[in-house]
């Protein structure tokens, strides 16, 4: 058996994925063990799940492969200090260190760290440690786990090494470049400077600005193409520079970019204007249609019915919806951790197609079962961790457990949802999630403030019933990993008085607007995930059960975590979080906690780590 592990790290959403033979049997992000949102070290928890999940050790595996190439990073960095020298002397001084005595040489540190893993210090490592390049590894996430033969791929994120865009064709086992956009010309970083300067954390902000456009106007959209962004038809770009400071120094801005738009940067936390919320509706009308024309152009030039998104903008699922309906491809496929993280997938894929001449399956699911790729525990791991903690809890029986869990959501409560194997990827999916009644126009208050500690004006996510999607949202085709937005039907919006059309900006965001109005946002749009028997029949099972008691079959569906934090992996990640906030009921395989019969929080000993054997 051909073992290859693909590992991603040191800039942002590290990851580790095991393949065997061509299959993608493991992936885990390095932030769910370490609780470090985004950590960017060395995936050692994630490689030694993955390894130990199939029964192997460091030597069973055949090659390590990563996910892009630091000698040509190393390059753009003094090329780009080279151009704007002496400007972001001190930025590149800053970085030197760390370049030197880590960065440059990968190998040795990749060599290192799997022997701390294997427990064997002085132990050689036999399987070859491979490079491959960056947007290689996003395009071979996107086309080799597809369920297409063939297929036109598209990577659009911040940068690589250098490549900030590129095209690319996929058939069978072939991947083959097209054309790139090159570094500093960047769609990405242009979302993540508007993500800066409304006050927002680059690399992990975007989702609210996305979130916010609705609530605005796109008022500088001419202001964008005039002075920050040259379109060209075919979709190419270049960004004027004299506006970004992120080729030198540590501000994505800088004070040109100010008097444009008339201000300095948001101060993060600090009030929403209608400005950001303008300057979100901008930047979001303009990265739609950057993403619209690159997709018309690379049909137009491969002749591809297919299409395949990766990268950190695939995540920008309003963009996503707009090429599903408006693009020239028939069918579209997203990777569900289309960030750095998916590089894991795409660098261990890479490898296996080029050096085993393996043939490629394909069709008619994909490859990345669900996406449900990370750790699992029984029931028995769960009743030992609660007994350990003097929770009280009950088990329910599987007969019972699915009419009581949609009884409770009917009567408002809010369940925190832990079943089978976490999700790879930044959407919960129902393994890690957080669930509530769509029906209930409360609900999307009560988890932002209550339970996520978050911005009130962030959407929620409806999970639907695969067989009952077209029945609620204008939506044609599967969307399993939440990637796709499309807006609720007709028939199902909500009338406005003559008052609440009068209402403006963030004002808006207590009308129901739909017979779902927990799951509708304030355009009557939704990020729908669709869920399938095959891939999750647990979740599958709730669903129909809450469609049984209440004739709707749609769920809210949230990542199971508070704000700041990454997903919950283990049962004690989740017990912590359903005692911090307001969560009602906890259910965690057949193990039901009530909130009303837990001890005190202070009772709890929370740095006690709950490790099984």
């Amino acid at each position: 058996m051909i073992n290859i592990l693909g590992i991603s790290a040191f800039y942002h959403d590290s990851a580790a994925c095991l393949v065997q033979d061509g299959e993608i049997v493991a992936a885990a992000q390095e932030e769910r063990f370490t609780r470090k949102k985004h950590d960017a070290n060395f995936p050692r928890r994630a490689v030694e799940f993955c390894l130990k999940s199939h029964g192997l050790r460091v030597a069973d595996l055949s090659y390590v492969v990563f996910y892009d190439k630091p000698l040509l990073k190393f390059d753009r960095l003094l090329q780009t200090y080279l151009a704007f020298a002496p400007r972001g002397l001190d930025s590149f001084l800053t970085s030197m260190p760390m370049w030197l005595g880590r960065k440059l040489f990968l190998k040795r540190l990749i060599a290192k760290e799997l022997r701390a893993v294997s427990g064997e210090e002085h132990a050689p490592i036999r399987a070859p440690i491979l490079f491959t390049e960056h947007h290689e590894s996003h395009a071979a996430s996107a086309f080799y786990p597809s369920p297409f033969k063939n297929a036109a791929v598209l990577c659009v994120d911040g940068v690589g090494e250098w490549a900030t865009t590129s095209a690319w064709l996929g058939e069978d086992e072939k991947l083959t470049p097209l054309w790139d956009i090159r570094f500093p010309h960047s769609l990405g970083l242009l979302y993540s400077a508007f993500t800066y300067y409304t006050g927002f954390k680059v690399n992990s902000g975007e989702y609210k600005v996305m979130g916010l456009a609705p609530y605005g106007e796109p008022k500088y959209v001419q202001t964008i193409y005039d002075h920050l962004l040259d379109l060209k038809a075919d979709g190419s770009f270049r960004l004027n520079m004299d506006f970004f400071d992120y080729c030198t120094g540590d501000r994505m801005t800088n004070g040109r970019f100010d008097e444009l738009f008339g201000a300095p940067p948001r101060e993060p936390e600090t009030r929403l204007t209608q400005t950001e919320m303008d300057l979100a509706r901008s930047i979001q009308d303009v990265c739609e249609e950057v993403m619209l024309r690159l997709a018309r152009t690379l049909q137009r030039e491969t002749g591809q019915a297919n299409l395949c998104l990766a990268g950190g903008v695939a995540l920008n699922c309003v963009a996503n919806g707009r090429i599903a309906r408006e693009g020239p491809f028939e069918q579209i496929w997203i990777q569900p951790a289309a960030g750095d993280a998916g590089g894991a997938v795409g660098a261990a894929l890479r490898a296996h197609f080029q050096l085993t001449g393996s043939t490629r399956s394909y069709g008619p699911s994909d490859g990345m079962r669900g996406a449900f790729l990370g750790p699992e525990f029984t029931s028995d791991d769960v009743g030992q961790f609660l007994e350990e903690r003097d929770a009280p809890f009950e088990r329910v029986a599987s007969e019972e457990l699915y009419p009581l869990v949609a009884q409770m959501l009917a009567e408002g409560k809010v369940i925190g949802w832990f079943q089978g194997k976490m999700e790879f990827g930044p959407r919960a999916l129902g393994a890690r999630s957080i669930l509530g009644d769509p029906r209930n126009s409360k609900m999307q208050s009560i988890m932002n403030l209550k339970i996520k500690y978050r911005e009130s004006f962030r959407p929620f996510a409806p999970a639907v019933l695969d067989e009952r999607a077209s029945d609620y949202f204008d939506i044609d085709r599967m969307s399993p990993y939440m990637l796709l937005v499309a807006a609720v039907r007709e028939e199902r919006r909500l009338p406005l008085t003559a008052e609440q059309q009068r209402l403006w900006g963030i004002d808006r965001i207590n009308t129901p607007r739909s017979d779902i109005p927990a799951v509708t946002h304030v355009d009557y749009s939704a990020r729908i995930q669709t869920v399938h028997k095959e891939t999750n029949p647990a979740f599958h099972k709730l669903l129909k059960e809450f469609e049984r008691l209440t004739g709707c079959g749609v769920l809210v569906n949230t990542s199971f975590n508070v704000r700041g934090e990454p997903i919950v992996c283990t049962p004690e990640h989740a017990y912590v979080c359903f005692m911090r906030t307001a969560i009602d009921v906890l259910v965690m395989e057949d193990c039901v906690l009530y909130k009303s019969g837990q001890p005190d929080i202070a009772d709890v000993d929370w740095r006690k780590e709950f490790v099984l054997d």
